[in-house]
């Protein structure tokens, strides 16, 4: 009975009875005037049973008409029931009546609002893959968050799937109240760029101090998402171009920091090309020579715990801990090593492969775009016109002699068929691909990628870091660096009797004490109990440690 609904279907209800009535009350008259007629006495409210008995298909027999006249008026009457009260009324009712009901009460299950309660959780404007990773991501550190929805149906569609729904309209003040704007930690717009501007505005006219972060494809929507009023704006499709490139075996062999934590940097570099292939880490003395630690390797899109006899090969990435400094000396030794000879083929002229262009030229690389939209030709010289599944156009591209393949399309299904034809082709090519959907990473390693980058994976660790800026660092997918309180059980103890690598898996990569913070502390420093561990490991390493020595997580 809501205003809206009401105006709608009640006046068509009411005409409809009121028809109904009408005919009713003309087949009741007809009918006494015909039984006048043939002599037979009835009251007004048999006329009336005789005529619904008639109607509604019954037909009970007990009063009938004896002439010709009175047995087509029946026909009239039974035809007119037929339609109105077998058809039009069953059909008005479900219509007008009960298909409105149930509506509403799908309605009424939608939530409106939070719990008064819930603080410290996260708004989420879009559900893209990009949140429904984000969310995994929250649901496994238990924080709390909250997906709004503006239609009801895609609400109560994600409500039935589990997920925490709040079906409210964020372009209005009123619909950030209804989410505990003022009690939430992050408000997170991932859609669009003109909804995520509109969202970001009303946001910051809601709250001069709530933390707001906003993607954008465009790079002009990054200024006017920023003067909107929010705190960080991205651009996805940019830093995982960026990303791809920093991953091929063509580019030089320098750290790129992927996070901080303090003074503390997180970095990955290349091995191909260096003279660190074909050596084990302990061969390598990288710590002796630079002072970084590996605390980590990459091969084929798997993260691998490091030990002494672990060997570097060309599919291999370290993943380094260390300070400004370290991580220079360690550029100045390897950073001069490369494979830039021929052009690297990239596969899409889209935001992702133009800004994965734009890392190769700043890095003084040579590329070929290849695609098929002529619209998106921007420099005849870099640009191949044409479909990548034509073996002729990658051959214009460079086929024979490229380094590596960087496939950046949207769609993964065209990625695993791109990436099965470039391993074909070239089985010695290094292929590196973008992946949309999480779930797809997998598959593509066994369609023959070498590296693989999710989008969405990408997107919520970057979204997560943002979140926990103080005590987690999501470094990679499955990769963590936290901070703990040093256990009872390995104060006084030295790095080294502590056995944390081989117990849990986790490294020790920084000592803080106070202000201070001690990078890739040397195995006989002490533990105090002033001391805080700054950790990296794997989710599965991070529950070891926390299982093994049961403090609270700062």
């Amino acid at each position: 009975m809501r205003p809206g609904s009401a105006r709608r279907n009640l006046p068509f209800l009411f005409g409809f009875g009121v028809v109904l009535l009408v005919l009713i009350a003309i087949f009741t008259a007809i009918f006494h005037t015909i039984m006048i007629w043939e002599g037979q006495e009835h009251s007004w409210l048999s006329g009336l049973y005789w005529v619904l008995v008639t109607m509604s298909t019954l037909g009970f027999g007990d009063i009938t008409f004896q002439s010709d006249s009175g047995r087509f008026f029946s026909v009239v009457v039974l035809l007119s029931g037929m339609i109105f009260l077998l058809i039009l009324l069953p059909f008005t009712f479900i219509e007008f009546f009960y298909s409105p009901f149930v509506k509403a009460q799908q309605e009424a299950r939608a939530p409106r609002s939070v719990s008064p309660g819930l603080k410290g959780h996260v708004i989420l404007t879009h559900y893209d893959q990009v949140a429904a990773t984000f969310i995994q991501r929250l649901q496994k550190y238990r924080m709390a968050y909250v997906l709004v929805v503006k239609d009801v149906e895609e609400g109560l569609r994600l409500h039935d799937l589990g997920l925490k729904v709040v079906v409210a309209d964020l372009e209005e003040p009123d619909g950030f109240a209804q989410c505990g704007f003022d009690r939430a930690a992050m408000v997170a717009a991932t859609g669009d760029d003109f909804n995520n501007t509109s969202i970001v505005f009303t946001a910051r006219e809601c709250s001069q101090s709530s933390y707001i972060v906003a993607t954008a494809n465009s790079p002009d929507s990054v200024d006017v998402m920023e003067l909107a009023g929010g705190n960080h704006v991205m651009q996805l499709g940019k830093i995982l171009g960026s990303a791809l490139a920093r991953r091929t075996v063509a580019s030089d062999a320098q750290s790129h920091v992927i996070g901080s934590f303090g003074r503390l940097r997180i970095a990955e570099a290349m091995v191909a090309g260096t003279p660190l292939m074909g050596k084990t880490l302990i061969e390598s003395k990288l710590r002796e020579l630079g002072g970084v630690t590996v605390v980590g390797l990459w091969q084929r899109g798997k993260f691998l715990s490091p030990s002494p006899d672990s060997v570097l090969t060309a599919d291999t990435m370290v993943v380094l801990a260390g300070s400004e400094e370290q991580l220079a000396v360690y550029n100045g030794l390897f950073c001069i090593y490369h494979r830039a000879h021929a052009p690297i083929i990239i596969i899409g002229g889209g935001r992702v492969g133009r800004a994965a262009a734009a890392a190769f030229a700043a890095s003084g690389l040579d590329y070929r775009i290849v695609e098929e939209v002529p619209e998106r030709i921007r420099d005849s010289e870099k640009y191949v016109l044409g479909s990548a599944a034509d073996r002729a156009v990658l051959e214009r591209a460079g086929l024979d002699e490229a380094p590596a393949i960087i496939i950046t399309t949207r769609e993964d299904a065209a990625n695993i068929y791109l990436s099965i034809y470039c391993r074909k082709l070239r089985p010695d090519i290094q292929i590196i691909v973008r992946a949309n959907a999480e779930g797809n990473v997998a598959r593509l390693h066994r369609a023959g990628a070498d590296v693989v980058m999710s989008y969405a994976s990408m997107g919520s660790n970057i979204l997560f870091n943002l979140l926990r800026r103080e005590n987690t660092l999501l470094v990679a997918e499955g990769l963590n660096v936290f901070r703990m309180p040093p256990p009872a059980d390995l104060i006084g103890k030295t790095i080294k009797e502590s056995h944390i690598r081989t117990r849990t898996g986790c490294s020790i990569i920084a000592l803080q004490n106070g202000a201070d913070q001690v990078v890739n502390p040397g195995p006989d420093l002490i533990i105090e109990s002033g001391h805080e561990l700054i950790l990296i490991g794997t989710l599965a390493a991070e529950d070891a440690f926390c299982d093994l020595f049961p403090v609270p997580k700062l």
